[in-house]
């Protein structure tokens, strides 16, 4: 693949972009979502410098020859230091002592269903509760389906019964 020559300038318009890496335009807006610093707004439309248009020839580069992801491209641009997870808040944090007095009572409240529902089963299998894995089919009649005699078009009944004919 021949270099890509890029014009000698130090401003790119969105469209001058996508001409120069040979991309839609909606994938450079992805790779800018995906990318911060890609790209600047100035006025009313993105405006790339000569180093972005560098950086989204990159990409493409990454993405398209070496197959790599979009996580895995900024990672190898440097973006993002590899595996590192993002430092949240802990659960701790999130949840207030309130939310989790209020938790505890909903988890108090499904154990008192819970043995309401298995004491008042006593007895009765159907209702009875039981580990998952353990289930049993419940017993069938055994009783014959009745079959029922086919009308022909004059509504009279045939000599057919239930889709065979009678013998």
């Amino acid at each position: 693949m021949p270099p890509i020559e890029i014009p000698n300038r130090s401003l790119f318009k969105s469209p001058e972009v996508c001409a120069i890496a040979g991309v839609p335009s909606y994938v450079l807006r992805t790779w800018e979502a995906e990318f911060r610093d890609l790209g600047v707004t100035k006025g009313s439309g993105r405006v790339y410098r000569r180093a972005d248009v560098e950086r989204v020839l990159q990409i493409k580069h990454l993405l398209f020859v070496e197959g790599l992801t979009l996580a895995g491209a900024r990672r190898r641009l440097g973006d993002e230091p590899p595996d590192a997870a993002p430092a949240g808040p802990s659960i701790d944090e999130l949840l207030g002592r309130d939310a989790r007095e209020r938790l505890q009572q909903v988890r108090q409240g499904l154990r008192d269903v819970l043995r309401i529902l298995t004491r008042e089963a006593g007895g009765h299998d159907e209702f009875a509760l039981r580990p998952v894995g353990s289930r049993r089919a419940p017993a069938r009649s055994a009783a014959p389906k009745p079959t029922a005699r086919v009308r022909g078009k004059s509504g009279a009944k045939s000599g057919k019964i239930a889709g065979r004919t009678k013998r």
